[in-house]
């Protein structure tokens, strides 16, 4: 990749590790379902605003916007209200920590959904580190019985659950322009979540949200989802989904830059430990820093 390519994959480093942060402001007075439904709502609006401008055509056969539901259900609505959830009761840089596992679940599930992506040794030791990582961040709360605060670090896990399976399944959506894709997702992303926001969160119920709330759902919308979509499928296309995988490693220090700077978050010594043994694992998974090493000594 040339520096233009790494400097688009820092910004967009920056813009999902943004999401947490977004996250968290919003929280202070909107209920977790109502920011996934006013982010996937906005998002939408803007994405098939560009598939307009793009002069691109969304699907007309139902055998394809089935498939669609599907992705919108399991990698929008599910993972992005999990993880706004588990934002209720932990940290977001923590969360995005958590939530760096997807690869770690690609590998265990490409294994048995797949021909051609084999679980190899370095790719097991990786799914063994990164998955210890994990239980070490959560800390011993996890052998003294269910708690809330227990429950709301597994958010990050299932909705990292929730991407790996979905990036699979997404493979037979290949044909649909990526654009297309990401817009007719989010529209049902918000088509999903608006009656879950109403039975759940009840908005008309709730004081009327701050400003602050109402700008991060903004910046979710906006800067998270729907320019995010854009630079991503842009990278994809240009260096392929092999180097695209190494936003993965900049996702969680951006969160926990951002939570450092801007609300004071900090993270505890067992949880450091956790990251750097989740780090490990998913440089074993992808394998391209030991091949640079080898490369380097010979």
């Amino acid at each position: 990749m040339g520096p233009a390519d790494w400097g688009t994959l820092t910004v967009l480093a920056v813009l999902w590790g943004g999401s947490f942060f977004f996250g968290e402001l919003a929280l202070e007075s909107l209920p977790p379902f109502t920011i996934v439904l006013g982010r996937t709502l906005l998002g939408a609006v803007v994405l098939l605003l560009v598939v307009r401008l793009r002069g691109l055509r969304m699907p007309r056969s139902w055998a394809i916007w089935w498939p669609l539901l599907v992705l919108a259900v399991f990698n929008s609505a599910l993972p992005f209200s999990l993880i706004v959830w588990g934002q209720t009761r932990i940290d977001g840089g923590l969360a995005a920590v958590l939530n760096a596992t997807a690869p770690l679940f690609s590998v265990m599930l490409a294994h048995r959904m797949t021909r051609d992506e084999r679980l190899s040794v370095s790719k097991l030791v990786g799914v063994v580190a990164g998955l210890l990582g994990v239980a070490v961040m959560m800390g011993l709360d996890a052998l003294a019985g269910a708690r809330l605060d227990l429950l709301a670090q597994l958010g990050p896990v299932l909705a990292a659950l929730c991407y790996a399976w979905s990036g699979i399944y997404a493979r037979r959506l290949s044909e649909l322009h990526p654009l297309v894709l990401a817009a007719g997702q989010c529209g049902l992303t918000a088509v999903v979540m608006l009656p879950v926001s109403l039975l759940v969160d009840r908005p008309w119920t709730l004081p009327t949200p701050s400003l602050t709330s109402l700008a991060a759902v903004v910046g979710l919308a906006l800067l998270c989802t729907a320019l995010a979509y854009l630079l991503y499928f842009r990278l994809l296309a240009q260096v392929g989904a092999t180097n695209v995988i190494l936003v993965t490693y900049l996702i969680p220090i951006s969160a926990i830059g951002l939570g450092a700077l801007f609300l004071g978050e900090r993270m505890t010594p067992h949880q450091l430990a956790g990251m750097v043994l989740i780090a490990s694992g998913l440089a074993a998974v992808d394998g391209r820093i030991w091949r640079w090493v080898v490369t380097d000594r010979s």
